[in-house]
C-alpha cells in the first residue's frame, strides 16, 4: 500500500528551474531522508508537496487522495504533519497553548459553542488541552507545559514544534532539519525522541537534515537532491558509497 505517491513533478521560480521530475513513493510507517547540498532544492519540495507552493507539473497524493490545488491547512487536515527550517512559534504562548490549539481543526462546537459556552465547547476543549498534555509527556516535554515557548532551550522548542504538528493525528510527518542548530547531545537525544515517535504513533515520516549521520541512522532510504533533481536514491550504505554523492558532497568525509 502507497500512503504518499508524488509523480514527475517540476516547479520553476520565474525561469529558474527549482526541481524536475521529481518522484517519490512511500508506504504507511516508512522513515525516509532527503539530502544535498544548500540550495539544492529540499525545501522547495517539502513546500510543494504540503501546498505552500503548487507544483507547474506533476501529481501528489496523499492515501490516494490529490492534494493539488489545496490550501496547506487542507491539506494538513488530511493527514500531512510538518516543522519549518525556521520554528515557527509564538512569544505570548506558553507550551501547553501551543499544542493545544493546533487541535482546534478537530473541534466541531461551531459559532454558537464559542459565543454561549456549550457543554459541547466545554467538553471538546477538555478533550484538547488533556491530549496536548499527552503529546508533551511522549516528548518528554511537559514539565515545561506552562512556560512561554520562546523562554526554553532551543532543543526543547523543537520538540514543542514536533508535539504541535502531531496533533492534528498525522499519517506522515515532515521534518524540515530537525537538528538544525543543535549540539552534539542533543542530536543524540533528537534521535532517540523520532524512534520513539516513529514507534508509539506508527507515523511514517519524512525528513531534511544535513547532519548525513542523522540520517543515516533514522533512514532505511534516502535520496540525494542536486540542483533540484535526484540523483541517487537507496539505502544509507548505498548512498554512503555512490560516486555522485561523493562528488555533489565534495569528500566522503562529509558523508561517513
Amino acid at each position: 500500500m502507497t500512503l504518499l505517491q508524488v509523480s514527475n513533478m517540476t516547479h520553476f521560480f520565474g525561469g529558474l528551474r527549482a526541481v524536475h521530475n521529481y518522484n517519490l513513493s512511500m508506504a504507511p510507517g516508512e522513515i525516509c531522508g532527503l539530502i544535498g547540498p544548500n540550495g539544492a532544492g529540499k525545501t522547495t519540495i517539502f513546500n510543494l508537496i504540503t501546498g505552500i507552493h503548487t507544483p507547474c507539473e506533476g501529481t501528489v497524493q496523499l492515501a490516494g487522495r490529490s492534494l493539488l490545488g489545496l490550501r496547506p491547512h487542507q491539506i494538513a487536515a488530511s493527514g500531512l504533519g510538518r516543522t519549518f527550517q525556521n520554528m515557527l512559534l509564538w512569544r505570548h504562548m506558553t507550551v501547553l497553548e501551543h499544542v493545544t490549539l493546533a487541535h482546534y481543526a478537530q473541534l466541531d462546537y461551531g459559532l454558537t459553542g464559542a459565543f454561549f459556552g456549550s457543554r459541547k465547547r466545554h467538553r471538546q476543549e477538555r478533550w484538547a488541552q488533556e491530549n496536548a498534555l499527552r503529546l508533551l509527556a511522549a516528548f518528554d516535554v511537559d514539565r515545561f507545559a506552562g512556560q512561554r515557548v520562546t523562554s526554553l532551550p532551543y532543543g526543547v522548542q523543537r520538540r514543542v514544534e514536533m508535539a504541535r504538528a502531531m496533533a492534528i493525528r498525522p499519517k506522515i510527518l515532515f521534518l524540515d532539519e530537525p537538528t538544525a542548530g543543535m549540539t552534539p547531545e542533543e542530536l543524540v537525544q533528537m534521535i532517540a525522541m523520532i524512534r520513539k515517535i516513529h514507534e508509539t504513533f506508527n507515523v511514517a515520516i519524512f525528513l531534511i537534515e544535513h547532519r548525513l549521520k542523522f540520517v543515516m541512522a533514522l533512514c532505511r532510504r534516502i535520496q540525494t537532491l542536486v540542483f533540484g533533481e535526484v540523483i541517487a536514491e537507496g539505502t544509507p550504505e548505498a548512498i554512503q558509497n555512490h560516486p555522485d554523492v561523493i562528488e555533489a558532497y565534495l569528500g566522503r568525509e562529509e558523508i561517513a
